[in-house]
């Protein structure tokens, strides 16, 4: 910083023993930041950006934020802990049910698994701008009409008369649900203290896988003995308990200032990520890896229930406690990245993921199982590569910039889902399983592309003395 900027004195060829006033020796001097008087310092949320500072009241006041055995805490996680569940067991509530959803309706699977696109597509496009509502109306606000307006549509969702009805009421509620994922890190980043804070996000990461899980296997059991359409009631029943319970527990915020509703500081912060190549290929990599595991989870059902496996409705649900070694694998993501760096645990989770793909080619439950398990695991090991170096990459905005990964990573759901359940109708089960093979092949290509772009800027970084 020049002295000029700083307001500190610009005499640099005065005579060292005759100043205009007295002077500490140069070397004892104070840098040149702490000589600028206070009224002229640049306050500190106009150095850094706001996405990356708590917020005033934090600053102020950061021994009130919450901490794990401390006031609120327990409340705080139990209430995301339950959101979670709730979001992400409305969000896939009909995906185990599809082969009986195609049945009553008379419809092929490429046109059933619409029921699960439309969802997550409409969370993909309004997360967004529910991230931008959340900084003007408050977080708490946010997820408890998020999880209002879900509920209410999880209600009506049974009683759809057609599938084109259906498809409608789970687009809207995937559009609704896109407070949650928008609003409950925002949250907790202003209210838990820093220290706590990844294992507070783990606890809401843990409620959306088990809410992802439980949602399949009850409806999966539920609708072997009263039908598909019970079994999305009682999700819902479900839910409504979850949202109650959720305004009931969360602690009222303290933390929270107000921003204003700006589109076009909004426009120019997605502008700057969508140009930043890095974070380009990460926004790819997650949508692929979503690709193969929308397309594998939306028709296993199909695959299931059909020759030579034969399975009931109960059982085929009950196969997505599978999920339970996606948590394991997402969890130890971190360690397999400490040892093989970003680029190596991408190629693992690839590699990890086409060996399941290939392995459920064949016709015998045991291996199909254990594709099942290959495939969660590498999924999620590469989903948390991907989305926690999004959180590293992007040095402004940080909210909008997890927004736009969760959207290219839902968007990917949706594709998987439509493009693997049509392979499926024409293909078969290979067809669905070349889909996934090629997403890998993408998700490779574009490391590779990586490690070359990264290789080329060392070589173009010069080297300090």
């Amino acid at each position: 910083m020049s002295p000029a900027d700083t307001g500190a004195s610009t005499v640099m060829g005065a005579a060292p023993y005759a100043p205009a006033e007295p002077q500490p020796p140069a070397e004892s001097q104070p840098p040149a930041e702490l000589q600028t008087p206070a009224e002229l310092q640049t306050p500190a949320e106009l150095q850094t950006p706001a996405e990356l500072q708590p917020p005033a009241e934090s600053r102020s006041c950061a021994d009130s934020r919450m901490t794990p055995g401390g006031p609120g805490y327990r409340r705080m996680s139990l209430a995301l802990f339950l959101a979670g569940v709730a979001t992400f067991a409305l969000l896939y509530s009909t995906q185990a049910l599809l082969p009986l959803i195609s049945a009553e309706y008379g419809v092929a699977a490429s046109e059933a698994s619409w029921t699960v696109a439309a969802a997550t597509g409409g969370l993909a496009l309004f997360v967004l701008p529910m991230s931008a509502l959340s900084e003007r109306f408050g977080r708490r606000t946010v997820m408890t009409a998020s999880l209002a307006v879900a509920v209410v549509v999880g209600l009506l969702v049974p009683f759809a008369p057609s599938l084109g009805a259906l498809v409608v009421l789970r687009a809207l509620q995937g559009a609704a649900l896109a407070g949650l994922p928008a609003s409950a890190q925002a949250y907790l980043a202003e209210e838990v203290r820093p220290k706590a804070l990844v294992t507070a996000i783990g606890l809401f990461v843990a409620g959306n896988s088990v809410g992802g899980m439980s949602g399949r296997v009850v409806t999966g059991w539920v609708a072997q003995e009263w039908g598909w359409r019970a079994a999305v009631g009682v999700v819902g029943v479900v839910a409504v308990l979850c949202a109650v319970a959720f305004r009931m527990l969360l602690p009222a915020p303290e933390h929270f200032t107000p921003g204003s509703l700006r589109p076009r500081v909004l426009a120019g912060t997605v502008r700057d990520h969508l140009s930043d190549p890095l974070l380009r290929r990460l926004y790819a990599i997650g949508a692929l890896f979503m690709t193969v595991f929308g397309g594998v989870y939306t028709v296993i059902g199909y695959r299931l229930t059909e020759a030579p496996f034969s399975l009931p409705q109960g059982i085929v649900g009950s196969i997505f406690l599978v999920y339970l070694v996606g948590t394991v694998s997402a969890s130890t993501a971190g360690r397999l990245v400490g040892r093989l760096g970003r680029r190596g645990a991408l190629y693992l989770a690839g590699a990890t993921t086409a060996a399941g793909l290939l392995l459920s080619l064949l016709d015998s439950v045991a291996p199909v199982l254990l594709g099942l398990v290959l495939i969660t695991a590498g999924f999620f090991a590469g989903h948390a590569v991907a989305s926690s170096a999004v959180s590293r990459t992007a040095t402004h905005g940080r909210a909008q910039a997890s927004a736009l990964y969760q959207s290219a990573y839902y968007i990917g759901s949706s594709a998987g889902s439509t493009v693997g359940a049509t392979a499926f109708h024409s293909e078969g089960w290979p067809g669905t399983v070349g889909v996934g093979l090629l997403a890998v092949l993408g998700v490779v290509a574009i490391t590779v592309l990586g490690s070359r772009a990264a290789r080329v800027a060392a070589r173009r970084t010069p080297v300090s003395a």
